[in-house]
């Protein structure tokens, strides 16, 4: 990752509008792209979305009384966007420093098993990046595989909306999975916290969430991060510079001596 490219991070949403077999509606969870896109916003980075198909992502979850929720939905910037995103497959992952997997019912179905979101996922990783993910969005973490042959999550700390959490809100017979139980299965250490406390993991340069509530708590963890990796890199330069001017002083005084 280069410092002049750096603070862009990738917003992805469900493209998935139906609750399995029931017929009622679904999407992605408002709030959970609202809050991290403020979070960005704020600190200065740009801020891209993209869907699984592609289009208008469908919306799930809105709260007229939040007011970040409000402002979201009523930037010119953040509507343009999400008129027409563009669909995971053509999105190149070298352009971001940061990919964040907005939650949401509708993941259940289009994140697991996308083999596009799974590549860009990886890549992203594989470069130095950071990736988060809150609530439902760690199914797109499900059977990601890094450079290293080992899953994404094998081994690592994670939370994830929880089983407790899925009955409470009686979708547990029509989820496709449990989310909590298939990251177990993946070799993940789910960390879980009492339903709907803001509950955040960080595992080296992945982030997750458990519920709505952790939204802006995972953004705030990836921002503390990608600070991190523009520090190294900046020390990392200067540290260049200072080899290279003294490689050039150390010439200089060499064609000094034999003059």
């Amino acid at each position: 990752m280069d410092i002049e490219t750096m603070k862009k991070v990738l917003l992805v949403l469900t493209s998935h509008d139906t609750l399995g077999d029931t017929g009622e509606p679904t999407g992605y969870y408002v709030g959970e792209a609202a809050h991290p896109w403020k979070v960005f916003r704020d600190a200065g980075y740009v801020v891209d979305f993209a869907s699984i198909a592609g289009g208008q992502p469908p919306q799930d979850g809105r709260d007229e009384d939040d007011e970040v929720q409000r402002q979201y939905l009523e930037d010119e910037t953040v509507r343009a966007s999400l008129y027409n995103t563009p669909r995971i497959s053509v999105v190149d992952p070298a352009q971001y420093d940061a990919v964040y997997l907005v939650g949401g019912h509708g993941t259940m179905w289009d994140f697991a098993g996308n083999p596009d979101l799974q590549s860009l996922v990886a890549a992203v990783h594989d470069a130095g990046g950071i990736v988060g993910a809150v609530c439902h969005g760690p199914a797109g973490l499900v059977d990601v595989e890094l450079s290293t042959g080992l899953r994404i999550v094998e081994g690592r700390r994670v939370a994830a909306f929880t089983n407790a959490e899925e009955d409470e809100v009686g979708k547990s017979d029509v989820v496709p999975f449990l989310l909590e139980d298939k990251l177990v299965e993946q070799g993940a250490d789910v960390r879980t916290a009492p339903n709907w406390t803001e509950h955040v993991v960080v595992d080296d340069r992945l982030v997750t969430g458990q519920n709505p509530q952790s939204a802006a708590g995972v953004a705030k963890e990836m921002t503390k991060l990608l600070t991190e990796v523009v520090r190294e890199q900046k020390a990392a330069q200067e540290a260049d510079s200072a080899a290279l001017r003294q490689a050039r002083d150390a010439e200089k005084a060499e064609d000094d001596g034999e003059d």
